[in-house]
Parts: structure tokens; C-alpha cells; sequence
């Protein structure tokens, strides 16, 4: 591999900005900017001066050894001030040196992959944490970054391994007059990997809405008050409102964070027939968002009843509590605090139950996984005549099990994942 360079802190004017040099000739461009090279990861101040005289900046440099960096080669960084001019005038040097060549995005987290310095679970969670907006996200993704996932499927690696060997051993020595039955042995391994995957799964969907955000609907006849509310929550005019029944026609998205959790906040339009072409079109919407929305909130008109079925869960309250002096009022706050704790603690209730895997693509393996465990355990009741068969099965959910934290067949995958990276990550 050839050595890479770029800006790895955010452009723009900044105190402090970081240029990264990857690859074997990393120290080389230090000895040659900065005279002598630091010892490794420890932090040095050093005058950078070109190759043509110029002096460059005075900065921190820092240099990491092979298999002792985040991409696994020799890296160097520079901490330079952080002006337009700086940034530009070192990235112009750099690139005008033999050998080095601008990194393209994600292609530092590409080589620690490459280097097995993270696994394809790890840099899916370090894309998660660069995008994280709450603190849910945040542990979340960091979680996974540890290598919590990467341990899980060593786990259950290790019961799948000693599943087959004990199949194959029974298989090597089926003439011999060995009468051992090691199916009790192989099917208790199974089942434990089994038990383990369907956990993950049934804490995906947990998972996925922490990552991806939650849904709360807003919703209640005409008039109810529940574009002043959403307005209250975000903080500005998000939505017209009016005492004009059907004002709102379409489904209004306010993006917030209520107890470190990314929610959606859905605005529709007031639930009621209409002659109005457009409006029944927008209650038509109204409906079909609630109805797909993780929480709905009902706002009600005093002594009436919501005008959706209920779901286990939803929040129903008293519309323009200004009025009556209960429920809630998007005019004067009343009852928001509460409202809000409200829907902090349904969210948090499907939080607890979240497991490692929250992407579609760890779905599939897992299932894939599961699938073959599963027949491999129904071959086990046909006896030592599909042995084989079992164990081909099994070695087939071991390969499933294995693209999960991306050691074969992924190569489709990466392309996709490091597009969303920055330049210099």
C-alpha cells in the first residue's frame, strides 16, 4: 500500500487542526518536515519547513509505530494551528511529495479494517458514532466499537468449531465398533448459539430505532391544538397554525433529542371527513403515519374520545388544557414537562430491550445463521447416515455467522459503508 495523507479534523478555521500521514513512508515525511522523528506516541513540538525552505508552521507531532496505530502502519499526525492558510499550504507540500497521495473517504478506516485492526461491525458502529446526535447513539455505537459483537460471534465460533468436530470424530470413526452417541453434546451447542442469535434478533428492531430514531405521532381531530404544541417542543414556528379548521394537510417533522433519545415529532393533519380533495389526502396521511409511528400522543377535546384505536402504550390527554386547566397546552406550556417524561419512559421501555446488531445486513446473516443451526438440529434426529449432511449445515451458519463482522464475502458491502466517511477518517 502507498502512504496517504489529508486533513482528519473538520475544515474551516479552527484553533487546533489535525492533518493524518498513513503508510510506510509516514515517519519519512515527519524526518523530512520536522528534522528528527518523536518517539512513538509522544507528543512533540516541532518546525515544519518544507523541502523548498519554507517554514510551514510550528506544530505537535505525534508518530505511531506499525500494528500500533488505528490503521495498523506507520502514522504520523500533525497538529497544526488551525487557519485556511496552514491547512492548505501543509496538504499543498504533502502533496507535492514523491510517494503520497490524498486519502479518499473512509480509506484510513479501510486500511485498520484491511489490517484487522477493526472488524466490518466495528467500522459500522465508528460510521454510527460520527453521526450520533444523542447520547443513546452515542453508548450505542460505542458498544459495538469496543468489539462487543466481534466477541459475541467468537463465542458462539468456538461452540460451532467443537459442534463439528465432535460430529466429524463420530464420522472418521463410524466403522470402528465406537458406539458413541455424541448428538446430545452437538445439540446442546446448538441450541445455546440458537438461543444467543434469536436474543439479537429480537432486540434488532431496539436496536435499529436507537440508531435510526423514533417516531412519536401527534394526533387529534381539527383544532386540537397540535401544531401549537409541536411548535412548543421545537422551540420555533414549525408549523402554521390557525384557528382555521384543516389548516395542516400534510405531516410536519420536527428532528429533537428527549431523554438522550433521537426522536421524530409528527405533526398531521386533524382527523375528520372532508369534502376537500387535499385535506383527505392529508388525513389519509395523517393515519398512515401515526399508525407506523413508534408512540402516538392523542390530543383530545375535553369529555370526547380519541379518534384512532388505541395502541398499548400510546398517551391520550386533555386537548388546550389553557382552557380547562388540565392536559395539555402548546400555548402556555402547561403539562409539557410531563408529557415529555412521558414519552421519554415509553421510548426508554423499548431501549432496555436492545441488542448488538441493527442493520438490515445483520439481520440477514443472522437469519441465514439461524436457519442452518436450525436444520443441522432436525438432521440430528435422522442419525449417523446424515452426519455429514449436519455437518455441512452447520459449517454453512458458520460462514453466515462470520460475514457479520465482515471475514467473508463483503467486499459488495465496503464500497457502501466508506462512502458515508469523511475524507480524512
Amino acid at each position: 500500500m502507498g502512504t496517504i495523507f489529508a486533513l482528519a479534523s473538520a475544515a474551516g478555521k479552527a484553533g487546533v487542526s489535525v492533518v493524518r500521514v498513513s503508510g510506510p513512508g509516514a515517519w519519512d515525511v515527519v524526518e523530512r518536515l520536522a528534522g528528527t522523528v518523536p518517539r512513538p506516541r509522544v507528543a512533540s513540538v516541532r518546525r515544519l519547513v518544507a523541502p523548498n525552505g519554507d517554514y510551514l508552521d510550528e506544530a505537535l507531532v505525534l508518530v505511531f509505530a506499525e500494528g500500533a496505530s488505528f490503521t495498523g502502519e506507520r502514522v504520523a499526525e500533525f497538529q497544526i494551528h488551525g487557519s485556511i492558510a496552514v491547512v492548505q499550504a501543509l496538504l499543498r507540500v504533502l502533496g507535492e511529495m514523491d510517494g503520497l497521495r490524498s486519502a479518499e473517504p473512509g480509506e484510513f478506516t479501510r486500511r485498520a479494517l484491511e489490517n484487522e485492526r477493526l472488524d466490518l461491525s466495528q467500522v459500522e458502529a465508528l460510521a454510527d458514532l460520527i453521526e450520533a446526535e444523542t447520547e443513546q447513539q452515542r453508548r450505542q455505537a460505542l458498544r459495538i466499537l469496543s468489539g462487543a459483537l466481534g466477541l459475541r460471534v467468537g463465542v458462539w465460533r468456538d461452540q460451532i468449531v467443537q459442534a463439528v468436530s465432535l460430529l466429524e470424530a463420530t464420522i472418521d470413526f463410524a466403522d470402528e465398533d465406537v458406539p458413541v452417541d455424541v448428538s446430545g453434546d452437538v445439540r446442546a451447542l446448538l441450541d445455546a448459539v440458537c438461543s444467543e442469535i434469536e436474543s439479537e434478533l429480537r432486540g434488532m428492531a431496539s436496536a435499529e430505532r436507537v440508531r435510526l430514531g423514533f417516531e412519536v405521532a401527534i394526533v387529534g381531530p381539527p383544532n386540537a391544538g397540535k401544531s401549537t404544541l409541536l411548535n412548543y417542543l421545537a422551540g420555533r414556528e414549525a408549523a402554521i397554525t390557525s384557528d382555521v379548521a384543516g389548516t395542516t394537510r400534510d405531516v410536519i417533522e420536527v428532528r429533537m433529542e428527549i431523554g438522550g433519545l433521537a426522536v421524530t415529532l409528527l405533526d398531521t393533519a386533524g382527523l375528520r371527513n372532508s369534502e376537500d380533495q387535499v385535506e383527505r389526502i392529508g388525513v389519509a396521511r395523517a393515519r398512515e403515519r401515526a399508525s407506523a409511528a413508534d408512540l402516538r400522543v392523542h390530543l383530545v377535546p375535553a369529555g370526547e374520545a380519541p379518534l384512532l384505536d388505541q395502541i398499548p402504550g400510546d398517551i391520550v390527554l386533555t386537548a388546550k388544557g389553557d382552557l380547562s386547566g388540565n392536559g395539555v397546552s402548546g400555548l402556555t406550556g402547561l403539562g409539557v414537562p410531563e408529557l415529555l417524561d412521558m414519552i421519554e419512559a415509553r421510548l426508554s421501555g423499548i431501549v432496555q430491550g436492545a441488542g448488538l446488531v441493527s442493520r438490515e445486513r445483520h439481520r440477514i446473516a443472522l437469519g441465514e445463521g439461524l436457519m442452518h443451526l436450525k436444520q443441522a438440529k432436525k438432521l440430528l434426529d435422522d442419525g449417523l447416515d446424515v452426519y455429514d449432511i449436519a455437518s455441512e449445515e452447520i459449517r454453512i451458519a458458520f460462514r453466515a455467522l462470520e460475514r457479520l463482522i465482515g471475514y467473508v464475502d463483503v467486499e459488495h458491502v465496503l464500497d457502501r459503508i466508506f462512502s458515508s466517511f469523511c475524507i480524512g477518517k
